[in-house]
């Protein structure tokens, strides 16, 4: 799966390659993604067989650039893979997902020296990377940060605890984010450091959804990693995290629509077979309108995702990335909720057993209201966009 051409010059509409390339990853998810959807959910465990099944569809490096082993794939066809795999299994997607938020930062901010030595890794699926910013006591407000790195000649150690961290015991690089003065904001600085340098992960959580990505409570104490493995320049760590998390929550939001989809393309289904009072319940006017109102939900989602995609593969040329990325991720997680609950409705009582898929969905849709900034820090983000 290569894209060979950059996006449209009408980032709205999707170019005939990607409307291929769509089709290509729907026909994967479904042959090898959605067959084991169900039963690693139930297992509450990292899928090995579904993470080989990206690295050998070249979905690992689709995000990455070419010059260190990547497909320089645009941030909208990212988040069409993102989607598509979404619609059959959020967790999966979130494997896609994942190692790319960690690697932003060495992306956008590393040195080449940095990239060159774990960029590769990551496009052939020989490494993972999680991103460590929250803390217990600083995730929303993440300038409370309390975790510190202190200089020892040609090192940094560091000292402290991050929380909510996807992938956290499966990946084996961290970019973490650290207190090196005391200054509010300009006092973080950002690192890279490898697991077996002293990375502890103290407890994986029970979560409502998203149940096959591990969640995970990480510990340092006195992790020691050299300055060539600091990321961008000292105190400048929150600008870079708030940077990524700007080019992220776009493809959280497009996660959400995958979701959705995925709950209302069952749903159809479903009420297409399901027969009261002597007809199919799809003849009903009253869940007609639902499932219109789902299809006009997610239509306004994706599109305002896309929207904020094509911004970021622009560079982002008006300033208005970080508004129209944080109303992208915002409505597009709430539309998830929304969709995937009337979903459940939609089937009755069955909506409610596990031996359909929409309840795990609507568990799955949750969390995208929540990480990489809560619904309500969103709309916080848009508000001073527009006051001031």
């Amino acid at each position: 799966m290569r894209e060979t051409e950059g996006m449209s010059q009408q980032p709205m509409t999707l170019s005939e390659e990607q409307h291929e390339f769509r089709r290509i990853v729907r026909q994967f998810a479904e042959d090898k993604i959605a067959p084991g959807a169900a039963r690693r959910d139930e297992l509450h465990e990292f899928d090995w067989d579904a993470f080989k099944a990206l690295v050998a569809a070249d979905l690992t490096s689709l995000q990455y650039p070419a010059e260190y082993g990547g497909q320089g794939a645009s941030l909208v066809t990212q988040a069409i893979a993102a989607e598509e795999l979404a619609r059959v299994c959020a967790s999966t997607s979130l494997v896609f997902l994942i190692s790319k938020l960690g690697m932003l930062p060495v992306i956008n901010f590393g040195s080449h020296e940095l990239k060159s030595e774990v960029l590769p890794a990551i496009c052939n699926g020989t490494s993972q990377a999680s991103y460590c910013l929250s803390e217990p006591d600083a995730g929303s407000d993440v300038a409370s940060m309390t975790t510190k790195a202190v200089r020892d000649g040609n090192d940094w150690i560091i000292n402290g605890t991050k929380c909510w961290i996807t992938n956290g015991g499966i990946s084996d690089l961290y970019t973490i984010f650290a207190r090196t003065s005391d200054d509010r904001h300009k006092g973080i600085t950002a690192f890279l450091a490898r697991k077996e340098w002293g990375v502890h992960i103290d407890k994986l959580e029970d979560k409502l959804g998203i149940c096959a990505s591990p969640t995970a409570v990480v510990r340092f104490d006195d992790l020691r990693v050299p300055d060539a493995w600091r990321i961008g320049e000292v105190g400048q760590g929150f600008t870079i995290g708030m940077h990524t998390l700007d080019r992220s929550r776009p493809t959280v939001g497009a996660q959400a629509i995958g979701i959705a989809q995925g709950a209302l393309d069952f749903a159809i289904g479903y009420m297409k077979e399901r027969k009261t009072f002597g007809k199919p319940i799809a003849q009903n006017q009253g869940l007609q309108w639902m499932v219109a109102d789902a299809a006009m939900q997610i239509e306004a989602a994706r599109g305002l995702v896309y929207q904020a995609c094509a911004l970021a593969d622009e560079g982002d040329p008006h300033g208005t990335l970080s508004m129209i990325g944080a109303a992208a991720k915002a409505f597009a997680s709430d539309v998830s909720m929304k969709v995937t609950t009337d979903c459940v409705q939609l089937l009755g009582g069955y909506g409610y057993t596990r031996d359909f898929p929409v309840e795990r969905m609507m568990r799955d849709a949750k969390i995208t209201q929540i990480y990489e900034g809560t619904n309500q820090i969103q709309r916080m983000v848009i508000a001073k966009k527009l006051l001031g």
